[in-house]
């Protein structure tokens, strides 16, 4: 078992055993259920809509090449810099040294999956540079040092009581529980970091080829400071996020604020199309735009696969896993968490040392009927386990299944070992609970089903004669 499944296992097994934490997650999401179905209902056929964003988007993924190549010369011919970064070390070098060569001093950055995904904040504090997350939640996790616990909802497993003392200790305000207070408190601090800042990093939640420019989603408005005020924007994006035209947002911009954060649209959307052209009056000198590939050519190649790359980032996958719920985002350590986490990761960063990701899952289906853009996300799952156990397998783990590809083939070797069975129960009964016993990691947790007296077949066949 590698380093990763092992503390992914122990994190879990530790999550699941607060139920403090487990009665707060779901208690929020509880909310957000019913704010989504209410929103949801607002559509005129949800159902139809989820088809035709899947429609769109398989377009888009499916002819990338043209839809990038719109995008890059649309932009670029308004004074935007494209830099086409095929690993995450690349998209870092580049960023740094657009900040080295403006002698940037401090960066406030809008909320960017990408970001997370690359390290990007690690790389430019490692350069010398102060980075500072403005989005609200990401900014709290900034300060206790963590990493976000959710897509959409980056501090979602903290109280108003927590992030009272965290304030207290870091920004020394007054304790309060109120939510608005709390919120004065961020705003505050960080207005004067905006000011101050000579450099704006940004994700983008679609790039739109038709006209060359992203647009940027928001509830805060920190997405609009952080990329208008400083002298500088650079925009990490990631490849897949093309959208063929502007009238894709129509139906795109809702969607994910529905299946997102449970809105009938999103408080900001902005749009970006270069640098602050003549006579405008606000907006950067410079527009970076740098697009991060990072594996996605790799996904885009395996057509089996190629969908999930649909992936719009609402995180309304995470809200219905049963197993996000109760273990939590943290446990996954790695950016992307929860089903499409599970999918993703693999592909980015290894199948060998990610595969119990795809382990990690009831196959309840529930994360499929929840996505926009009707990615198969069960079935993924299904085959990133067929395929890790095709690739470099533990030799122990391949003749335990081919055993049981076997077992199964045979309907004499199958009648065998069920009668094997009734001895293998009754000495489960000697030593349960204790490491003697062969089923102890299952057992730990739940129950194991009793063997049924006389099978379906003898009975069927004492009944017929």
């Amino acid at each position: 078992m590698s380093t990763v499944a092992q503390v992914f296992k122990e994190t879990a097994r530790r999550m699941t055993h607060d139920l403090r934490h487990r009665s707060w997650i779901q208690n929020a999401l509880g909310k957000y259920y019913v704010g989504r179905d209410e929103k949801k209902a607002r559509f005129q056929n949800w159902q139809e809509a989820r088809q035709a964003a899947a429609e769109i988007k398989w377009d888009a993924v499916n002819h990338l090449d043209k839809y990038l190549e719109q995008f890059v010369s649309k932009i670029e011919a308004r004074g935007t810099k494209v830099f086409w970064a095929s690993t995450g070390q690349q998209a870092c070098d580049y960023i740094v040294g657009v900040a080295k060569k403006h002698r940037v001093r401090s960066i406030v950055k809008s909320k960017a999956m990408t970001g997370e995904e690359i390290h990007l904040a690690q790389a430019l504090e490692k350069s010398g540079v102060e980075v500072v997350e403005t989005d609200l939640g990401e900014y709290i996790v900034q300060l206790r040092e963590e990493a976000p616990y959710h897509i959409v909802f980056p501090a979602m497993h903290l109280t108003r009581h927590e992030i009272s003392d965290l304030f207290n200790k870091k920004l020394g305000s007054a304790p309060t529980d109120s939510p608005e207070e709390l919120t004065m408190i961020a705003r505050r601090t960080l207005r004067k970091k905006y000011c101050a800042a000579d450099m704006g990093i940004s994700g983008a939640n679609f790039a739109i080829a038709e006209t060359g420019m992203i647009s940027l989603t928001t509830n805060e408005g920190n997405g609009r400071l952080s990329t208008s005020l400083p002298r500088i924007h650079v925009a990490l994006i990631g490849i897949e996020k093309v959208l063929p035209t502007l009238d894709d947002l129509a139906l795109f911009l809702p969607m994910l604020a529905t299946a997102g954060a449970a809105q009938a649209v999103s408080c900001y959307n902005t749009f970006i199309a270069g640098p602050r052209q003549e006579r405008e009056p606000d907006g950067p000198d410079e527009f970076h735009v740098v697009l991060l590939d990072n594996g996605r050519t790799r996904l885009l190649a395996d057509a089996e696969q190629r969908d999930t790359l649909h992936c719009i980032r609402c995180g309304g996958c995470l809200n219905v896993c049963p197993i996000y719920k109760n273990i939590g985002g943290h446990s996954y350590a790695t950016t992307y968490m929860g089903p499409i986490g599970s999918v993703l990761t693999p592909h980015m960063r290894g199948l060998t040392e990610w595969k119990h990701l795809s382990f990690a899952s009831s196959l309840c289906g529930a994360c499929t009927e929840a996505c926009p853009v009707k990615i198969d996300l069960h079935h993924h799952l299904l085959q990133n386990r067929r395929n890790a156990i095709r690739c470099k397998s533990p030799w122990w783990e391949k003749l335990i299944f081919q055993g049981f590809v076997t077992l199964m083939n045979h309907p004499l070797l199958y009648r065998l070992g069920v009668k094997l069975g009734w001895f293998g129960q009754k000495f489960h009964g000697l030593v349960k609970g204790t490491k003697l016993d062969p089923v102890y990691a299952w057992t730990q947790s739940r129950e194991l089903p009793p063997l049924a007296r006389n099978s379906f077949k003898d009975y069927w066949r004492r009944k017929q004669s």
